[in-house]
């Protein structure tokens, strides 16, 4: 083998490896701004009322590090069956940003999610709120799937009621 081939071999592991960390942070850079920005919309979006264990009752005393890893103990129960509130950390991890953007603006689920806040937020608060998100830390575990509505969940859950006759 020739010092060239080696040089490019060694090359091309280092390029490698310099795309897959460089791709990642990329993907994340974000001003103090943008991070105090994207911590403000989860406050006030109320995001950790239901992404994060424990938030609601305990008064929101859960520390920042354990913000949005999801909730998979206490279900909301209505006519769609049972849905738990995902780990927004690690659902962020698997998305780049535009894609993260792209999702937000379609995004139309089941409750207690108010999907039709966020399809409202600009482009610019998504982002920060994205790049918050990937800057806090580890992204921790799936959380168990939702129900069908012929299953009963264990409890905890909260009951949602069907809307009344002739609304939706």
């Amino acid at each position: 083998m020739s010092q060239y081939t080696a040089l490019h071999g060694v090359l091309a592991v280092l390029l490698c490896a310099a795309m897959s960390t460089t791709a990642a942070a990329a993907d994340v850079k974000a001003s103090k701004e943008q991070i105090a920005r994207g911590k403000y919309l989860l406050i006030v979006g109320s995001c950790n009322d239901c992404h994060t264990a424990g938030f609601a009752p305990s008064n929101g005393k859960v520390p920042e590090s354990e913000w949005l890893l999801g909730d998979g103990k206490v279900g909301f129960r209505g006519p769609w069956g049972t849905t738990y509130a995902p780990n927004v950390r690690l659902s962020l991890s698997r998305m780049k940003e535009d894609d993260w953007v792209r999702y937000a603006r379609n995004l139309q689920t089941r409750p207690p999610m108010p999907w039709f806040n966020l399809n409202r937020w600009t482009e610019a608060d998504l982002r920060a709120f994205y790049r918050y998100v990937r800057q806090m830390g580890p992204v921790g575990a799936p959380i168990r799937p939702g129900l069908p509505p012929d299953e009963a969940p264990a409890p905890p859950y909260i009951e949602w009621p069907a809307p009344p006759a002739g609304k939706k």
